[in-house]
């Protein structure tokens, strides 16, 4: 085997990229790095019906916005192109080593129609799927028999020779030896009657010619495993590190799927979660290093990464805990950058002539997603609607009468006061407190309810009135006190 690590990601481009590819790409990403070796970008794209427009300029995007920078790839040649499926398979590659095995009696033609394989459909599986074993009929054709199919032009498929008796034992790195009776493998199909191999023998195939040295997949291969397995073997080959990776289900236990809601990277980007945080979070399904440590940059990710730590039991997409962990990037996160990526959201809620930085900074750390800004500022744009019961707070020991009065005590001072920047209305209103004998919670809480007409706000009164402005504020405060009045 290569010294070198070589990892691959070879998605097929077939619509956006869900998580379940992400973590794959993530975690190959991550050996490669961990081991110094090298991450290879190859594009599947043998299954002509699955292909979606677009989509390969989706894997490239989704690539260059997450970190995950391919030493080789369709983009960059490392001497092992090329490195789309569809153009190896244009060089005859997969048919050459196909015919190989015919010729080594691991494989055969079949030329089965379509009808005899549906008269093949006796079992049914436990979800109430046909299942159709094929009965190796073609098998026993001999070479002229095969020879003068091929020359009269009869459709035809290679299929793998597995034989029917004894045991296929398999190693891998996270489930260890798995053993699975020969009975149970299909002559699965190589070559199809299209001409393009199948996803698994051209996988096979192309990590051998790439020297991939650690294969990096979901748990739903396990069961293919056995005949990648004894493709290797037929073929001589080494076999390369399996390192299957632990289902990942929703809150619900269910199989994530493309179907499921944020199932893919860009619906998580849209919904308001930076894409360092979505990275983070998705490393930790399946995975936990040996200190319990949740927050990682990617660079760190790459030298803390071992994946004989992986899970073997499937890992829950908590939308509470990516929030939760996304909270944390943003807090962290430089301000700059922060109010470039808030901004859009922002101006969806706020279009008068407020000083958008201001309001960003009042959220920053209060929010957990992007898109939670509209709820936290809509009543900036507009004094909403409220009860007076609002005024009502026991701590604060304060009420809709204690708050009209005040109100109207403190109402003069702020019409006085030039500066509104926060420091200046505290200090002034601290002071008034003292003067008073108020608590700064008396004064504050009436204040806060009159110029937001919420319960709970992004920051506090002094903060909201900084960014609302002395004509803005001041207009709350006298439609409050007027409000107060009609309930006396």
């Amino acid at each position: 085997m290569n010294n070198k690590v070589r990892t691959r990601f070879a998605p097929s481009p077939t619509g956006k990229m869900h998580v379940g590819n992400l973590r794959t790409a993530l975690y190959a990403y991550l050996i490669a790095r961990h081991e110094g070796g090298d991450f290879i970008l190859r594009i599947e794209d043998t299954d002509q019906e699955r292909y979606v427009e677009g989509a390969t300029d989706i894997i490239y995007r989704t690539l260059e916005k997450t970190g995950l920078t391919h030493d080789e790839g369709p983009d960059m040649d490392g001497g092992y192109g090329p490195y789309i499926q569809s153009e190896r398979q244009a060089s005859g590659i997969y048919l050459k080593y196909a015919k190989q095995l015919v010729e080594q009696g691991d494989a055969y033609y079949c030329f089965c129609d379509k009808e005899r394989l549906e008269s093949l459909r006796t079992s049914v599986s436990e979800d109430g799927t046909d299942i159709a074993v094929y009965d190796k009929h073609c098998l026993g054709l001999d070479r002229e028999e095969v020879e003068a199919n091929l020359a009269a032009g009869k459709p035809w498929v290679i299929r793998l020779n597995v034989p029917n008796e004894g045991e296929t034992t398999f190693h891998d790195e996270i489930y260890g030896d798995i053993t699975v009776p020969n009975s149970e493998l299909d002559d699965m199909i190589l070559i199809k009657s299209d001409g393009y191999p199948t996803y698994n023998f051209a996988n096979v195939v192309d990590d051998h010619l790439m020297g991939i040295t650690h294969v990096v997949r979901g748990n739903e291969y396990l069961s293919s495993a056995p005949k990648y397995d004894r493709l290797y073997r037929a073929f001589g080959w080494e076999i390369p590190v399996y390192v299957h990776c632990p289902l990942i289900t929703d809150e619900n236990h269910k199989k994530l799927s493309k179907r499921s809601g944020h199932s893919s990277y860009e619906d998580l980007i849209s919904e308001g979660f930076p894409s360092e945080a979505v990275v983070n979070y998705v490393a930790l399904l399946g995975w936990c290093p040996s200190d319990n440590r949740e927050i990682f940059s990617l660079e760190e990710l790459g030298r803390e990464f071992d994946y004989r730590h992986m899970s073997k039991s499937p890992a829950v997409f908590d939308t509470v805990k990516l929030r939760w962990m996304n909270g944390e990037y943003l807090k962290a996160m430089d301000f700059d950058r922060f109010f470039e990526m808030a901004e859009p959201y922002i101006k969806s809620t706020v279009t008068k002539n407020y000083d958008l930085k201001k309001i960003a900074a009042l959220v920053k750390t209060r929010i957990e997603t992007f898109s939670d800004i509209s709820g936290q500022i809509d009543f900036i744009e507009e004094l909403p609607e409220y009860d007076c019961e609002l005024y009502t707070h026991k701590k604060m020991k304060t009420d809709p009468y204690k708050g009209l009065a005040l109100l109207e005590e403190v109402l003069p001072l702020l019409e006085e006061q030039e500066d509104y920047s926060n420091d200046a209305l505290f200090e002034l209103l601290k002071g008034f407190a003292g003067e008073k004998g108020y608590k700064i919670g008396y004064v504050m809480w009436p204040l806060r309810t009159a110029v937001s007409g919420r319960q709970s706000t992004p920051g506090g009164a002094t903060e909201l009135m900084e960014v609302l402005g002395k004509e803005g504020s001041l207009s709350r405060i006298r439609k409050g006190i007027e409000k107060l009045h009609g309930v006396q």
